[in-house]
């Protein structure tokens, strides 16, 4: 390699720069590269200066070094001529190039495969507007119903208003079967599919999916161009990834951006672990498909976190895995099945597991077990921190739903579960989830004295009334109950996984607890663990 003409070997090389290492004319060269090219020339000449000076000066160290013995070290004004062997200073490599994607040729590639999809369906507004009787055959009947005006009707009674809308989809199979979110569908009539080359087809919903929001649909066609599907569990925080779809209504447009972060839990959606990016996604994107820089569709653009309604640099996709799994089912039984085990989860925060006796926050803290389900039959119980499915760590809550939603109804599953500071493994039959039923994660927990807490027990009234054998109101609330979320209202049910009945009770369990402590409280419906300080 030409020391003069430094080049990346592992960049590649045009033939002309190959065969001739001058600097190509400036004209050829962009102004920044101009400016780098100019500044690197200049430098290399004051860089044969000094590497001639160094070289005299390295043959005077080594004849004094010969003559006064090895290590001699001699001082002569400023300078310091050290050890004959020390090493000499390491060279900091370049900073590796940072290459974009070919996003136009990716987007040639695969843009005919996104379509264009609009909606329109009727709502009836009698209950919520005025309605104004006038007879079709009267001339001012066309003068208004030319302008709009709301309520109006003739004689057979309120018209529906027409609703529509659009979104975006994409192709997966060569004979018409389309995806896009349940929401861009959901309550249409008619659904219109446009492709890129203009042709319109109207396109049945063959089923859709109100968990993960996820729709198929099917046009009558045949030989239409596709995309290839990939796999998000390669992708890596920080790589390139580009949206194609409608943005408002702008057909075939293109964003790009990066992965900000994967597997994220967003409230009501616990069977998604979601992609974030920073890809501008808008009103109309919903449906569209989300590339990695290989062209490879990693998953949906469904939503947006906004308080405009429009991008504000936080977007969220499906990942394609979990997509395609819901179009098999539809596809093949017109529905999609989950499996469900009945318990209420959620994460294992670092106070959690100091009072759970764990040495790191990890696992799915059961805060509530439901009656007759899978997983009370499998001995599941409030206070269990599920850590493993199967022999799969399960590091966060967010972990658990989606693996128990891809068991087969009626399928045999096996959980390692810390009970108490001490492992145990339960083997469970997955039951079948339900639209009707849910799997979450709750609300807080309380004590007395060193918590500030007022309690009293329920009334039998209150208990019928919650469905609970046991429990303690809290009256008020202060200090670390109330610093940690407990209030007024809540019913204490456990400390540390230990069922409470009585403030005597309440009051031996924190005499031998420690400074921090895990309250099971219910909330209304809802039961959850709450971590108290107690200090």
């Amino acid at each position: 390699m030409n020391p003069q003409n430094p080049q990346d070997p592992n960049l590649p090389q045009s033939p002309q720069a190959s065969q001739n290492p001058q600097t190509p004319p400036a004209a050829t060269v962009p102004p920044v590269a101009r400016f780098a090219r100019a500044r690197h020339g200049a430098g290399h000449r004051r860089g044969l200066a000094l590497e001639s000076t160094g070289l005299r000066r390295s043959l005077l160290a080594a004849a004094l070094v010969a003559a006064f013995g090895a290590g001699a070290v001699l001082h002569g004004g400023s300078e310091l001529i050290e050890q004959a062997h020390a090493e000499a200073p390491a060279v900091t490599p370049a900073p590796a190039r940072i290459v974009t994607p070919d996003f136009g040729a990716l987007v040639e590639r695969y843009g005919p495969a996104v379509v264009n999809i609009q909606v329109e369906g009727t709502v009836r507004t009698a209950a919520q507007q005025p309605q104004i009787q006038i007879d079709p055959n009267d001339p001012l009947y066309d003068f208004l119903r030319r302008f709009g005006l709301p309520g109006l009707r003739g004689r057979g009674g309120p018209a529906p208003d027409v609703v529509r809308g659009e979104g975006s989809g994409f192709i997966v199979r060569a004979d018409g079967v389309i995806l896009t979110n349940t929401h861009v569908v959901d309550g249409a009539e008619h659904v219109t599919v446009r492709l890129t080359d203009r042709r319109e087809f109207k396109a049945r919903v063959l089923g859709k999916d109100d968990q993960s929001d996820i729709a198929v649909l099917k046009i009558d066609a045949s030989d239409l161009p596709t995309v290839r599907i990939g796999d998000p569990a390669r992708s890596r925080v920080g790589d390139w990834v580009l949206a194609i779809g409608s943005p408002f209504g702008f057909e075939n447009s293109v964003s790009a951006g990066i992965v900000s972060a994967k597997a994220r839990t967003l409230p009501d959606d616990n069977y998604v672990p979601f992609l974030q990016t920073d890809v501008a996604v808008n009103p109309g994107n919903s449906g569209g498909p989300l590339f990695n820089a290989d062209g490879e569709v990693i998953g949906v653009n469904s939503q947006i976190y906004s308080r405009t309604g429009g991008y504000q640099g936080i977007s969220f996709a499906i990942p394609i895995d979990v997509a395609m799994k819901v179009e098999q089912q539809i596809v093949a039984h017109g529905k999609v099945t989950r499996g469900r085990l009945g318990v209420a989860i959620q994460d294992v925060s670092a106070p959690l597991a100091a009072a759970f006796g764990l040495k790191t926050p990890h696992g799915a803290l059961v805060s509530s077990v439901e009656p007759g389900s899978a997983g009370e039959a499998a001995g599941l119980e409030a206070g269990d921190v599920i850590v493993a499915l199967d022999g799969q760590t399960i590091e966060r809550s967010a972990d658990l739903p989606p693996r128990i939603a891809d068991s087969k109804p009626g399928s045999h599953v096996e959980l390692t579960v810390i009970r108490k500071g001490e492992e145990k493994t339960l083997k469970a039959t997955v039951g079948e989830f339900r639209a009707a039923a849910r799997e979450a994660g709750d609300e807080a927990a309380p004590g007395q004295g060193r918590l500030g807490l007022a309690l009293r027990p329920l009334s039998p009234q209150e208990k019928r009334g919650n469905d609970l054998d046991s429990g303690l109101l809290v009256q008020q609330a202060s200090g670390p109950a109330a610093r940690a979320g407990v209030a007024p209202g809540d019913v204490v049910l456990a400390i540390n996984g230990e069922p409470v009945n009585t403030v005597a009770q309440l009051k031996e369990r924190l005499a031998h607890a420690g400074k921090q402590i895990a309250l099971l409280i219910q909330r209304g419906e809802a039961r959850i663990f709450v971590p108290v300080d107690l200090g």
